[in-house]
């Protein structure tokens, strides 16, 4: 059974130089994390392997997103998306997060890596807004309704939802040069 905190309003926040990384199997079962991932989480390690990742769902995050990450991450495609995160101690704490699944030699997919870094306020303040109505619709309507007011929105944006998230996460100058060497360190 998974614990699940009482939800506290109070934000974790970190440094954007640190890195959050986890690795998991095609089920999304926890099979590798970072020093930072517990530290930042309050988990350890122990406490994570083996764990489904949505240990960390934050109830405020709308499942549409979810659905939308797992459709592309199974399709073999990198994805990457805004998340609010559950710490253990019912804090939370907010990320980009690019996702990617990784193959074997025949080009099946065997798991998924996913890294992780401090997202920053005025990412949180658009995609808390967004989140905030397609929650609402979720719970009253469902989890299609929420998707059909996503795709309505990236549409009168003329946007798709991937170069919405690129555009509003693209790191910038040394970000992006450290976040690329990071991440080819880690494959």
């Amino acid at each position: 059974m998974i614990y699940r905190p009482i939800v506290l309003d109070e934000e974790i926040k970190f440094s954007k130089k640190k890195f959050i990384v986890s690795k998991t199997d095609i089920k999304g079962n926890i099979i590798f994390t970072n020093k930072n991932f517990s530290e930042i989480s309050g988990y350890s390690e122990a406490e994570l392997i083996g764990q489904p990742h949505n240990i960390l769902r934050h109830p405020d995050m709308p499942k549409a997103i979810f659905f939308l990450v797992w459709q592309s991450l199974l399709s073999g495609k990198p994805i990457s998306g805004v998340i609010k995160n559950l710490a253990k101690d019912g804090r939370y704490y907010w990320v980009i997060a690019d996702l990617e699944p990784k193959f074997n030699a025949e080009g099946n997919i065997i798991s998924l890596m996913a890294f992780r870094r401090a997202a920053p306020q005025d990412v949180i303040d658009t995609t808390s807004e967004l989140y905030a109505t397609m929650l609402a619709i979720e719970k009253k309507h469902g989890m299609e309704k929420s998707i059909a007011y996503l795709q309505a929105f990236l549409e009168e944006h003329d946007i798709t939802y991937d170069e919405f998230i690129t555009e509003l996460i693209k790191p910038k100058g040394i970000l992006a040069t450290l976040l690329a060497a990071f991440k080819k360190l880690m494959s």
